[in-house]
């Protein structure tokens, strides 16, 4: 019988991607970057994407790219198939998009982590699956790990650090 314990950890940077069977634990650290995290619960097998921004201008042979949500996702799919298995047949997480800054004034709809959210969920919907959950938005960074054996995954989310001297915002008198 297999273990139950990792035998691997694998920390994801930006633009990184990892499919792979139970013997693997995928850790990142997601600030307005988004993962999406695939499991197929009865051949526990799954993958992990870590993207940065939701697509970019593509040239027509240029390989795919995991720091952009559109190219990681197929990335992923890609894999997927190569495994034999189908997509629908497996569970969907949604992670990540948060506002690094949420301090400073921007245009509306401008906040790179609601923009690669939002990205996801329309390439979710257009590859005809379905999210099992999603841990979104919000203020500050999220560590995630996500277990392929057992398919959990662990999310804490932190809100960001205080520059010294402010205190709500304002500068310290």
């Amino acid at each position: 019988m297999p273990s139950k314990k990792p035998s691997v950890d694998i920390y994801l940077q930006p633009g990184e991607l990892y499919f792979g069977d139970r013997r693997v634990r995928l850790r990142t650290l997601l600030g307005s970057c988004v993962s999406v995290v695939l499991w197929h619960p009865q051949r526990r097998l799954g993958g992990m994407c870590h993207f940065m921004l939701p697509n970019r201008h593509r040239l027509p042979r240029a390989a795919l790219d995991g720091r952009y949500g559109d190219e990681a996702i197929a990335l992923l799919l890609q894999a997927v198939h190569a495994a034999g298995t189908r997509a629908e047949d497996y569970q969907l997480y949604l992670f990540g998009g948060g506002d690094m800054f949420p301090r400073f004034v921007r245009q509306p709809d401008s906040s790179v982590g609601e923009r690669n959210v939002e990205a996801a969920r329309r390439l979710i919907d257009r590859h005809g699956l379905q999210l099992h959950g999603e841990h979104v938005g919000g203020c500050g960074h999220r560590k995630l790990s996500f277990d392929i054996y057992s398919g959990q995954v662990d999310v804490r989310q932190l809100l960001p650090a205080q520059p010294p001297g402010m205190a709500s915002g304002a500068p310290h008198q």
